[in-house]
């Protein structure tokens, strides 16, 4: 169809999508690409981007190009395509997947012209019999989806997509659609720069998604954190993204012997298992996927209803991108990340080696994240203020406006951040101006002669941290800006200025204070678990472990020590799987001695009507690449221990700490070949026999004062006492 006449695009909408009316700007957009006019769409996931590109293609002469970074969204869009239309051709893509023969059958039905849409990747694009074949045909437009590709600053570069502007030159001038669910007014620009599309009319759609709950969390005990939030939600689909694809392997397997239906998907998998997991999440064969950011971009599941950041990402363009796959549907959406500054201090470690200008602006990106985590003020206020936009009242759908900090008089704090600004005449970031206003002298200070001003050190009596707060609650008030070509410099607007001229009430939020540890990156253990010991239970074990010991010939300790007991009467475990997962007790112990002693757990359970926190425990899993299992294979092969410590880089003792940790779990260790070289086969006996007839615990310096110090080192017993309970126990 011709466009001229007008159109009624709701009648087209209707026909070919089936849809009765347009979501927000999308017919704006529409009639602008329909009378060939450069397109710039700024618009939230799940806002109808593809619509905008899709349906004028429908009607206007020639096949419109559409630049896609990812092979499985192309495939999924064409697939879309095709079932709006009785003709197949319709749509195509042209990548890297595609036979030589497939190529040929797209190429011919372009040329046929039966395609409107033809999806290429940035790297097809630049493949000289692609040019050369595009050069025949009538192109009605260009959309270059996923934009933000374009720019460095951009939580998605890709520098293939820098030349696609000289490549269309090439091709031949025609109207262009860029469209991103997320750019910052610095990334905007840098991709109406590239593209050579400043003139372009812009439509920009808000970035607010009232149905998301934003929530920062301290990074303690994440795991057991992300099972309790995954158990109270029973059924529900989510996603959750760590940084490191070990993190995502280890994650998802914690999950599924917790009773959760995870898989992973990651960049170091195969494309049939990537493939296969993401298909299962769609089809809700399992419930949650446990990804790095490769995955998501191609997601189009409507009723995602939490995502959660096991690691913080490294830009706040990330961020958002990822939370905007919940809730797409317009119902819950929870957003929850687990913040330690260490994670930051993580990503700036791997920046290093990089060009220095990647650096800098992966500092920034990284500082702008920092800011967001630790600041009280509503979160989506921040988040719409990151991306140019200005929310006048809070949200109310956030863990900074439901649980609010305390608030202070802010004026005289926010004036002189304004003055310090001005004193260094507009050309400083916001960490600069903090140690100018806290009076630290740093190299950055002392080279710009900072120290000298009249303004230094006029705030000393607080630190950076609090300025820096200062500055970035002047900036979502929009007194201060940051300038769109120099990332980052601070400058006065026209209401901040007002502001100085006549200062009024400006109440400032305190910032968070996020403790600075993490989960302990193993798996957590009981002992860490909150609970306190049942005494009763605890005494009525150690006479079942008392009765069992006189049975078996052993000592009570060989059994099960004193901190498992404990655990037990905290954790009140009635199945061996349940014992299993007790501090120092593993699937031999279990086993060989758990029947009784959960039988007995389960009867006290009962009868005092117990209710357990058995729910609430993450259950380990092996790390399959951890020092545990490396000390035992290396035992197997006979290798001296004094080797493993030094590959390993740990001392002795360190060593025998998680030998007897694996001994005490129930594995069966056998260290004659080590034992038989450094202690005797008389003084070997003589420890022994001690531990089988004379120990009444499993102390060590009871055991060098029963058998004498100036005989015996405390080595020499540790390794005994772990061939002992070794033999003997297990």
């Amino acid at each position: 169809m011709k466009v001229g006449t007008e159109i009624s695009l709701t009648e087209v909408l209707k026909k070919y999508f089936g849809f009765d009316s347009f979501k927000g700007n999308q017919e704006l957009i529409i009639r602008n690409v329909l009378i060939g006019k450069d397109t710039f769409v700024l618009m939230p996931t799940g806002g109808g981007k593809s619509l905008c590109y899709q349906l004028p293609s429908l009607l206007m002469d020639g096949t419109a190009i559409v630049i896609s970074p990812l092979i499985a969204l192309m495939k999924n869009q064409v697939d879309s395509m095709r079932s709006f239309s009785e003709e197949h051709g319709i749509a195509h893509f042209l990548n890297s997947s595609l036979t030589k023969l497939q190529i040929e059958k797209v190429k011919q039905d372009v040329l046929n012209q039966k395609t409107k849409l033809l999806y290429v990747a940035p790297e097809s694009l630049t493949k000289e019999e692609n040019i050369n074949f595009l050069k025949k045909i009538k192109i009605s437009f260009y959309a270059i989806d996923e934009a933000h590709c374009i720019s460095e600053w951009g939580h998605d570069f890709r520098p293939e997509y820098r030349r696609i502007r000289p490549i269309i030159n090439r091709i031949g001038p025609t109207p262009l659609i860029a469209l991103t669910a997320t750019a910052t007014p610095k990334v905007q620009h840098d991709i109406q720069k590239n593209l050579c599309m400043l003139e372009a009319n812009v439509f920009k759609s808000s970035f607010r998604r009232p149905n998301l709950y934003y929530e920062v969390r301290s990074k303690e005990n994440v795991t057991k954190e992300i099972i309790k939030y995954i158990k109270n939600n029973p059924g529900k689909s989510g996603i959750i993204y760590c940084l490191s694809r070990k993190k995502v392997e280890e994650l998802t397997e914690t999950l599924k012997v917790n009773g959760v239906k995870a898989l992973p998907y990651h960049a170091g998998m195969d494309s049939a298992t990537r493939t296969e997991n993401q298909d299962k999440f769609l089809m809700e064969d399992v419930d949650v996927i446990v990804a790095t950011i490769a995955f998501g971009m191609g997601i189009d599941k409507p009723d995602v209803r939490f995502v959660i950041h096991y690691d913080i990402p490294k830009s706040l363009e990330g961020y958002y991108q990822e939370t905007g796959r919940a809730g797409r549907d317009g119902g819950e959406g929870k957003c929850i990340a687990f913040y330690s500054y260490k994670d930051i201090q993580k990503l700036e470690k791997f920046m290093q080696g990089k060009p220095v200008a990647e650096q800098e602006i992966g500092k920034q990106l990284l500082l702008e994240t920092v800011s967001y985590t630790e600041s009280s003020v509503c979160r989506v206020k921040q988040l719409l203020s990151y991306f140019g936009e200005e929310m006048r009242n809070n949200c109310d759908n956030c863990d900074n406006c439901l649980h609010p900090k305390t608030r202070f008089e802010g004026k005289d704090y926010i004036v002189k951040a304004l003055k310090a600004i001005l004193a260094v005449k507009e050309k400083f970031k916001a960490d600069h101006v903090a140690s100018i206003l806290a009076g630290v002298k740093n190299n950055a200070v002392k080279s710009y002669k900072h120290h000298k001003i009249e303004l230094f050190g006029i705030g000393d009596e607080k630190d950076t941290k609090f300025w820096g707060a200062v500055i970035r609650q002047a900036l979502i008030t929009r007194l201060v800006e940051k300038e769109i070509e120099n990332y980052g410099l601070l400058k006065l607007t026209e209401k901040g200025h007002e502001f100085l001229k006549n200062p009024f009430s400006f109440m400032l939020t305190e910032d968070h204070v996020y403790k600075d540890t993490e989960d302990d990156d193993e798996i957590i253990t009981p002992a860490m678990k909150s609970g306190t010991v049942d005494e009763e239970l605890f005494s009525i074990l150690k006479d079942l472990r008392k009765k069992t010991s006189r049975t078996l010939n052993l000592p009570p300790f060989v059994i099960f020590q004193d901190p498992s007991l404990e655990d037990m009467a905290i954790q009140y475990p009635v199945t061996t799987e349940e014992l299993q997962n007790i501090t120092g007790v593993g699937t031999g112990k279990a086993k060989k001695y758990g029947k009784e002693f959960v039988e007995l757990i389960k009867n006290y359970v009962d009868e005092k009507e117990i209710i357990r926190p058995q729910d609430m425990i993450v259950k380990s899993v092996v790390n399959k690449s951890g020092l545990k299992v490396y000390i035992i294979q290396s035992i197997d092969r006979k290798i001296p221990l004094d080797d493993i410590a030094v590959a390993k880089n740990i001392d002795m003792s360190a060593l025998l700490d998680e030998i007897e940790s694996i001994v005490n779990s129930g594995t069966k260790l056998n260290l004659d070949y080590y034992i038989d070289y450094v202690i005797d086969k008389e003084h070997q006996k003589e420890i022994f026999d001690y531990f089988r007839e004379e120990a009444e615990s499993e102390s060590i310096e009871e055991a060098l004062q029963e058998l004498g110090e100036d005989e015996f080192t405390e080595e020499d017993i540790r390794l005994m006492r772990i061939k002992f309970i070794s033999e003997m126990g297990n």
